[in-house]
């Protein structure tokens, strides 16, 4: 067993499933089953909300660690069950440590959905979601047009590379003004409050709230509270995006009129 090697696909593994955000117990106990196949008598892993820690320990040998940072945080469930059965079949002695290296690179590498499916992807979710807060086919149409207008603020702010507050608030007042746009101008019988609601919830941190919760629950208290500030910044951003968003509109209007 070449044990470097090893270490390094471990630590990928836990990696991609800490940024497709999987829950820390997951993510420890997949490194710790395939760590299980070195020759060292004790093999540790630790993983944080924020990067994970990989060490074979031997009184006889050289001690081997590694950290990985894990700076970017997203949610991918396809990806989190791609590496589990890659590390069944890794632990099964069906691949060897090689050819699992080599997988886990390309799901890291590999993008679920391309550019053109994002987008159709926001514009569905915001539409699609205002008969579930009441809306009809007129505030659909309406929220399908935010959701354009959502698509192209996402992509625009991207390109720019700020943190995912700014991102997140941006996308948010893009949205707010979107909808009282839309609603002043081209579809005056569609409710901008639907269109807000319904478009944002692209935007709501949901799932990580969820996964916080779950590793608090299992006793990974770092972690999870991390995990639940990050999701409540999120929250905040968004709500401060609409605020603005709706505050500007407002005073521009009044001062154009």
């Amino acid at each position: 067993m070449n044990e470097k090697l090893l270490m390094e696909t471990v630590a990928l593994a836990g990696k991609i499933m800490i940024a497709s955000g999987s829950e820390i117990y997951r993510v420890e106990e997949t490194m710790r089953y395939m760590l299980q196949k070195s020759t060292y008598p004790v093999a540790e892993a630790v993983a944080l909300g924020t990067g994970l820690f990989v060490t074979l320990d031997d009184p006889n040998r050289d001690t081997l660690t590694i950290a990985r940072r894990v700076p970017a945080r997203s949610n991918n469930l396809n990806r989190i069950c791609a590496v589990n059965d890659i590390s069944r079949k890794f632990c099964c002695d069906q691949i060897s440590v090689e050819d699992a290296y080599e997988q886990l690179k390309a799901i890291e590498a590999d993008k679920v959905y391309s550019k053109r499916w994002n987008f159709l992807g926001l514009i569905g979710v915001s539409a699609f979601f205002a008969p579930i807060f009441g809306g009809g086919m007129i505030d659909v149409l309406g929220a399908g047009i935010v959701g354009v207008l959502l698509a192209a603020a996402d992509w625009l702010i991207k390109k720019v590379k700020l943190n995912d507050f700014f991102v997140n608030a941006f996308c948010a007042f893009v949205i707010a003004v979107g909808a009282t746009v839309v609603r002043k101008f081209f579809i005056p019988a569609a409710s901008a409050d639907v269109m807000i609601i319904s478009s944002i919830m692209s935007l709501v941190p949901g799932v990580a709230f969820t996964t916080s919760i779950r590793d608090i629950l299992n006793g990974d208290y770092a972690s999870g509270s991390a995990r639940m500030l990050e999701a409540v910044v999120v929250a905040l951003a968004i709500a401060a995006g609409v605020g603005l968003g709706l505050v500007s509109w407002g005073a521009f209007w009044r001062w154009l009129t």
